[in-house]
């Protein structure tokens, strides 16, 4: 009997605690449609893929993660922008000796640096609108293939990006 006792506060409790606690999850209500146009990489240094890569994994995040229908006539939402830098520099540097009185100087640590620039349109509530920029990182040893950075730490970097301006978009929390 004590168990059962236990047990029915214990449910009470949880939902009472429930009840307390709201997340009001997506400040997207009333829009249905979204048109999200490819991101042109207008960095100095060009990654080939990186445009087609960001403006694909945006639009899939988006649809795949709200009710949002894709449309390129009249939508509820527009977003839009441009890749403006793509660097790599490196961060760290260390000494190795090989032999020779001075030792040979080599990059350890490079960073890549990806930064867009987003222009968000709400066109059924214009006080969400914002132009913002963002940038990301990733730091990887320096003795990394370019195609291994181009697909691993490119990602990393983009899938960061992507989930601040999705953020800044969705979340009201």
């Amino acid at each position: 009997m004590s168990k059962c006792k236990n047990l029915f506060l214990l449910i009470i409790c949880i939902g009472f605690l429930n009840s307390c606690y709201t997340f009001t999850g997506s400040s997207l209500k009333d829009e249905k449609t979204v048109q999200i146009n490819e991101f042109p990489n207008n960095s100095p240094l060009v990654n080939p893929t990186l445009s087609q890569q960001f403006s694909t994994d945006i639009q899939n995040r988006f649809l795949q993660r709200t009710t949002l229908k894709g449309t390129k006539e009249n939508p509820d939402i527009l977003i839009e922008g441009e890749i403006t830098d793509y660097t790599i520099t490196p961060t760290t540097i260390s000494s190795t000796t090989q032999n020779t009185a001075a030792g040979v100087i080599q990059e350890s640590q490079n960073k890549l640096t990806i930064t867009v620039k987003v222009h968000y349109e709400n066109k059924l509530h214009p006080d969400l609108s914002f132009d913002r920029t963002y940038s990301d990182e990733a730091v990887f040893n320096s003795s990394l293939s370019q195609s291994t950075i181009e697909t691993s730490q490119v990602k990393i970097a983009t899938d960061r990006i992507i989930n601040k301006i999705f953020n800044d978009i969705v979340a009201n929390w």
